[in-house]
C-alpha cells in the first residue's frame, strides 16, 4: 500500500514545488523589484480602466433591470436633507414672533413661551440631518460596484449578472487576498528585517541613505498589497526637512499612501503586540516620536519633542494627521492646534479616494484593525489623488487655531471636501459645554442686551 501512494505523493509534491515556484517569480519580478526601483508596468492603472468599463456595463444593466420591475434601486442620500437659509438666531426668534403674537416687537425684549420653539425646531433639525455623526459612515455610492455593501436593496436581475458577480468574489477572495496577504507579510517584514539592521550602523549621510531607500521599497510593497492606484499632484511643493506635514486622515493606510513617495518622521503613542516590534525596528533606523502612554496627555512635553524635531533641519519632516480621529473622507473636521503652535512651516497635503474600487475609511467603532485590513485586501483596488499644496506659515496677527482653521480649509478645498468646524472627538464624546453656553449667550444677549447697551439705557 505504501509503495501504491509513493508515487501520488511524489507528483503533488513536484506540482506543489513548481506552483510555489512560479508564484514566488512573479511576485518578484512583477512586483517586488519594480517596487525596490520606484518603477510600475502599467497593469495596475489597466486594471482600473477595465474595472470602470464593468462597472458601467454592470450599473447600466442593473438600472434597466430595476425599472422593468419598477423597484427602487439605490436608498435617496442627500449631504443636505434639511434646506434652510443661514440666518441668525434673533432674527428666527423674531420670525417665530412675528408669526404667533400681536405684541409690539420693538418694545422692550423680555423672555416669551413661543421662544422654546426655535431651540426644539434646531434640536430636531440636528438629530435628522446630523453633518457630524454621519462622517463616521461609509459613504454611500450612485452606483455599483459589485460589492454587496454599495447596492442597498439588490435583486436578481439576470443570470450574466449573478456570474460575474460571482466570478468577481472568486477573484477577490482566491486570487487577489493571498496574493495581497502574502505581499503584506513581505513588505513588513522586509521593513523589520532591514530597518534593525541598518540600525546597527553609526549615525551618519549612508545610514539615512539606506534607511531612506528601505522605508520606501517597504511602503512600495504594502502599497501593491492593497493594488493602491495613487496619483501624486504637484510634487514640486513635497515636504521638506524640518517641516511639519498634516493631511485629512479617512484611514490608518493614509501612512502608507504618503511614505510611499517620501520619507517622514511618524509621531505616535507606543504599542505593544506586533505594532509594537515594528515600531521599535523603525526608530533604529530613523529618528521617529513615539510617546509613552502617560506622555501622550503632557501637551508641553509632545510640543517640546516636536519643536526639537523641526529645529534639526538634517531630519525628515513630521507626519501628523490634527484631526486626531479617522473621518469617511466627504469632510474635514477640526485640527488639533498642537502642530500649529510649534512655528516650523507647514506643509498641507489633501487626499482624497476614489471609493467606487473600495471604501478606505476606517470604522474603528464598527471593526478591528485586522478585520479592517482584510476588507481592504478583499476589495477591488485602493485608488486615491495626493496633492502637495504650496508651503504655509504661521503670520504675524496669527494665532495657532486661526492658522490650524486656514490650513483646513485649503486642504478641504482642494480635495473637494466639506469644511467643517466640528471637533472629531465627538465620534466617542459628548458636546463640549462651552458649545452649548455659547447658544444661551447668544440668547441672553438678544434678552438683556450687551453691557454697554445696559450702561445706555
Amino acid at each position: 500500500m505504501e509503495l501504491f501512494f509513493n508515487p501520488f505523493d511524489n507528483l503533488v509534491c513536484i506540482l506543489l514545488g513548481i506552483s510555489l515556484t512560479v508564484w514566488f517569480t512573479l511576485l518578484l519580478v512583477f512586483i517586488i523589484v519594480p517596487a525596490i526601483f520606484g518603477v510600475s508596468f502599467g497593469i495596475r492603472r489597466l486594471y482600473m480602466k477595465t474595472l470602470l468599463k464593468l462597472f458601467e456595463w454592470a450599473t447600466l444593466r442593473i438600472e434597466r433591470g430595476a425599472k422593468e420591475n419598477n423597484h427602487h434601486l439605490y436608498k435617496p442620500y442627500s449631504n443636505a436633507i434639511i434646506a434652510r437659509e443661514p440666518t441668525s438666531l434673533e432674527e428666527e426668534i423674531k420670525e417665530i414672533r412675528r408669526s404667533g403674537s400681536n405684541r409690539d416687537l420693538d418694545s422692550a425684549p423680555e423672555f416669551e413661551m413661543s421662544d422654546i420653539f426655535y431651540f426644539a425646531r434646531r434640536g430636531v433639525e440636528s438629530i435628522m440631518d446630523d453633518e457630524v455623526t454621519k462622517r463616521f459612515s461609509a459613504e454611500e455610492l450612485e452606483s455599483w460596484n459589485l460589492l454587496t455593501r454599495s447596492n442597498n436593496n439588490f435583486h436578481y436581475i439576470s443570470l450574466r449578472l449573478t456570474v460575474l458577480w460571482g466570478l468577481g468574489l472568486l477573484i477577490r477572495y482566491g486570487f487577489l487576498l493571498p496574493l495581497r496577504v502574502t505581499l503584506a507579510f513581505t513588505g513588513v517584514g522586509l521593513l523589520v528585517f532591514l530597518t534593525c539592521l541598518i540600525g546597527l550602523l553609526p549615525s551618519g549621510r549612508l545610514k539615512n541613505l539606506l534607511s531612506e531607500k528601505v522605508h520606501l521599497m517597504c511602503y512600495r510593497i504594502c502599497v501593491r498589497a492593497l493594488t493602491a492606484i495613487i496619483t501624486y499632484h504637484n510634487s514640486e511643493n513635497k515636504p521638506k526637512n524640518g517641516g511639519i506635514c498634516v493631511a485629512n486622515h479617512t484611514s490608518p493606510i493614509d501612512v502608507i499612501i504618503l511614505a510611499s513617495d517620501g520619507c517622514y518622521a511618524m509621531v505616535g503613542q507606543i504599542h505593544g503586540g506586533l505594532m509594537g516590534v515594528i515600531q521599535r525596528s523603525m526608530v533604529k533606523a530613523c529618528p521617529h516620536i513615539w510617546f509613552e502612554r502617560s506622555e501622550v496627555k503632557d501637551r508641553h512635553l509632545v510640543a517640546k519633542r516636536l519643536s526639537d524635531h523641526v529645529e534639526d533641519k538634517t531630519k525628515l519632516p513630521i507626519l501628523i494627521f490634527p484631526e486626531g480621529t479617522c473621518i469617511n473622507n466627504t469632510s474635514v473636521m477640526m485640527f488639533k492646534k498642537g502642530s500649529f503652535d510649534i512655528g516650523a512651516t507647514v506643509y498641507p497635503v489633501a487626499i482624497k479616494y476614489d471609493p467606487r474600487f473600495g471604501d478606505a475609511f476606517w470604522n474603528s467603532s464598527k471593526f478591528g484593525m485586522v478585520n479592517y485590513l482584510l476588507r481592504m485586501m478583499s476589495s477591488w483596488a485602493i485608488v486615491c489623488s495626493v496633492w502637495y499644496l504650496p508651503p504655509m506659515s504661521r503670520e504675524a496677527d496669527e494665532d495657532a487655531v486661526q492658522f490650524a482653521n486656514r490650513v483646513k480649509a485649503a486642504i478641504a478645498r482642494q480635495g473637494g471636501l466639506v469644511d467643517l468646524l466640528w471637533d472629531g472627538g465627538l465620534k466617542r464624546g459628548k458636546v463640549k459645554d462651552t458649545f452649548k453656553e455659547e447658544q444661551q449667550k447668544l440668547y441672553s444677549k438678544m434678552l438683556v442686551g450687551t453691557p454697554e447697551d445696559r450702561s445706555r439705557s
